[in-house]
């Protein structure tokens, strides 16, 4: 690979794995045609969403299997499984948009915006906010379906897949439950470090990082050892790769990350920044947050105040030293494990490319 090159397209795997994405839109599109012209919107709503990005964990996962001496054999079939977490990131991104209740993704309407105003212009009977929610839910659904449905129908053995099939499970399960424990923590507004860190670790480092990882390792038959190497190193750069979007969250530049400035502010998250923030905080900057963090009017002044708060306390310092800190330990986990030498090369990009960004 060279130099200037970015591991993410590593084996040219962003391109591949995109023609995967826009086979089975393709073909999915087709089947919801034969129930509906009607259903067209929710194909061209998808097509959208999953054009371009990162690919972050179809990388891991890909790269994942090869590290763990994946047979040659079944490179389409390992690119097929690791191109299903992008349906469902989807599924993660649309629903989550819907309990976040904001306007655009990347410039773009969230889905359930969109839907809304295509009931809008169309000037149908009832609520167009509902509709737009109701078919957001809907459309996250069928992602979750899809993803499903392509892991399954990949040309793996029916032994690797149900290793495989192990993993999504319980991947899928956490990931579920950490966004239900993110709403829960919204609710309560806030706590302690280790509670955001809990989120943290269950709404996006297991699912983005180390179960693609343990998902690759099963479908390559790995042994125990690799997995717990893959633990070591996909569970802290994880939570580095959040707490580095709750960073740009707060202080990232609306032209790179495609998010208005201070939306995390906006909406209220309980970030670890957030948290330390409120726990070293004086009486005068608690009250000041307090005042201004969820407030869905918040305007600049707002948003430059509880910079300066998250600054002034430490807790950006403090965030950025966790993310050093956990960077470092899963490169050492990743040094010391026992797999293939050009995996552990772009693993160990990738691990840079989770943490050193700004988008």
């Amino acid at each position: 690979m060279p130099a200037t090159s970015s591991p993410l397209d590593a084996a040219d795997l962003r391109a591949r794995v995109q023609a995967v994405v826009d086979e089975v839109l393709a073909q999915q599109g087709a089947v919801l045609a034969k129930v509906s012209d009607d259903l067209t919107p929710m194909v061209d709503a998808l097509t959208e969403l999953l054009s371009g990005g990162k690919r972050m964990r179809p990388a891991f996962c890909y790269w994942g299997w090869r590290g763990a001496g994946g047979d040659a054999g079944h490179d389409d079939d390992a690119l097929r499984a690791a191109a299903s977490l992008e349906f469902l990131q989807a599924c993660a991104l649309i629903h989550d948009d819907v309990m976040d209740g904001f306007d655009t993704r990347r410039g773009l309407p969230f889905a359930h915006r969109r839907f809304a105003g295509v009931h809008r212009g169309a000037e149908w009977l009832g609520s167009p906010e509902n509709f737009g929610v109701g078919a957001a839910i809907l459309l996250g659904d069928l992602c979750l379906s899809w993803a499903d449905e392509m892991l399954l129908t990949t040309g793996f053995s029916h032994d690797a897949l149900r290793r495989g099939k192990d993993v999504y499970d319980e991947m899928r399960t956490e990931l579920m439950a950490g966004q239900y424990l993110d709403l829960l923590e919204q609710a309560r507004g806030g706590g302690s470090v280790e509670r955001a860190l809990r989120v943290v670790r269950y709404k996006s480092a297991k699912y983005t990082i180390e179960r693609p990882l343990h998902l690759g390792a099963a479908l390559a038959g790995a042994d125990a050892s690799v997995v717990d190497a893959y633990s070591r190193y996909g569970l802290p750069l994880g939570e580095a790769f959040q707490l580095r979007d709750d960073v740009l969250g707060v202080f990232g530049d609306p032209k790179e990350t495609g998010k208005p400035a201070g939306d995390d502010l906006r909406e209220g998250k309980r970030t670890v920044l957030v948290a330390i923030a409120v726990e070293r905080s004086t009486p005068k900057q608690a009250a000041v947050i307090r005042r201004h963090l969820g407030d869905p009017g918040l305007d600049a002044d707002g948003v430059t105040a509880l910079r300066e708060i998250i600054t002034d306390t430490g807790a950006q310092d403090y965030t950025e030293n966790l993310i050093t800190e956990m960077l470092e330990n899963a490169l050492a986990a990743l040094h010391s494990a026992d797999i293939d030498p050009q995996a552990r090369e772009i693993l160990t990009g990738l691990a840079f490319a989770a943490t050193r960004r700004n988008v």
